[in-house]
């Protein structure tokens, strides 16, 4: 697939992913790999994402960034936890943009590239958004969340969207529908920093591969359901936390990582028999491109973003859907 990514050269590139989880992050590895190649990438990192750009790219220019910080609540949804988080996301946004001027000046930087991070525009140089979240899906105010979020995307130069152009393919639905915008939308496909190991061989086993990610304190709740689940499930089961937290009572059988990057994570989810994970859209793009169908979703509590993509994918991709209140009883 022609991508616009392929065609830029000879610039200097500073990126700056979303500290939120590890998605933004990961998406933006094939992107990078394939900037770096032909250009100079200087990459703007929050505390939290530095080991992991490190181990991929421990040649590459990298900055301390401001970190948006978001946390989650275990009773309140989460359009109303982050409406609550809008006046710090603000003071982000405009200490980053003060920020990247300072960078641009001292890097001569050519083109912005953020993920997510509405503060890194720019008015003097070219300044692109990544984003697949251009129909924003709230169960209230829904009206007033896609205004202010057209008019912060429309700040940028372009927007590229990591989804196929086709309606019959789109694996973000009408997430990624644009419209009313003013500038250019690109579709530039899937991005997972897995896809470079689509083709590799790789022997099936009849295994449940768990992979937890996101924000405290819902990880740890999912996971302790999920343990309880698993206690009496006769298939060998694989558990990547996305955390280093202390586990107690590991059910026997249970094999445990903490993290799994990489060649080893895309090991783990060609053998498996069957995914059960979040319905995050960075991770459905690894399980589509190493084409993976049988998976469970358990959609974050209140993350209605979410919920959709879980719907859509058991609609339109033939995932089942599991509410994250039933993970205790999930058979697999």
């Amino acid at each position: 697939m022609y991508s616009p990514i392929q065609d830029i050269r000879g610039k200097v590139i500073f990126l700056t992913p979303l500290d939120w989880g590890l998605g933004h992050a990961s998406r933006c590895v094939p992107i990078i790999e394939t900037l770096s190649a032909q250009n100079t990438v200087v990459l703007g990192l929050s505390d939290t994402l530095c080991g992991y750009y490190e181990s991929h790219f421990p040649h590459i220019q990298k900055i301390k960034w401001p970190s948006y910080g978001i946390r989650y609540s275990k009773r309140l949804p989460l359009f109303i936890t982050l409406l609550l988080q809008f006046p710090k996301a603000l003071c982000v946004a405009k200490k980053e943009h003060a920020l990247l001027k300072e960078v641009i000046r001292q890097y001569q930087v050519n083109i912005v590239i953020s993920d997510s991070r509405f503060g890194c525009y720019s008015k003097i140089i070219p300044s692109v958004l990544i984003t697949h979240q251009l129909h924003i899906k709230v169960p209230v105010f829904s009206f007033l969340a896609n205004t202010v979020n057209r008019f912060f995307v429309n700040r940028f130069s372009e927007v590229w969207v990591p989804d196929y152009k086709q309606l019959n393919l789109r694996l973000a639905g009408q997430l990624a529908d644009a419209s009313n915008l003013n500038i250019p939308v690109k579709y530039v496909g899937p991005q997972s920093a897995l896809q470079k190991f689509a083709n590799a061989p790789s022997e099936k086993k009849h295994l449940v591969l768990i992979l937890l990610s996101g924000v405290e304190p819902q990880r740890s709740l999912l996971e302790q359901k999920l343990l309880k689940a698993m206690k009496n499930s006769e298939k060998n089961v694989v558990l990547v936390r996305g955390s280093e937290k202390p586990l107690a009572n590991l059910p026997k059988g249970v094999v445990v990582y903490n993290y799994s990057y990489a060649e080893d994570l895309a090991t783990l989810i060609s053998q498996a028999e069957h995914v059960v994970c979040r319905s995050g859209y960075s991770t459905l793009m690894d399980l589509h491109v190493l084409q993976k169908t049988n998976i469970t979703l358990i959609p974050t509590p209140g993350q209605s973003e979410q919920m959709y993509l879980a719907k859509h994918w058991q609609k339109h991709f033939g995932a089942k859907l599991c509410l994250q209140k039933d993970a205790e009883e999930l058979k697999v």
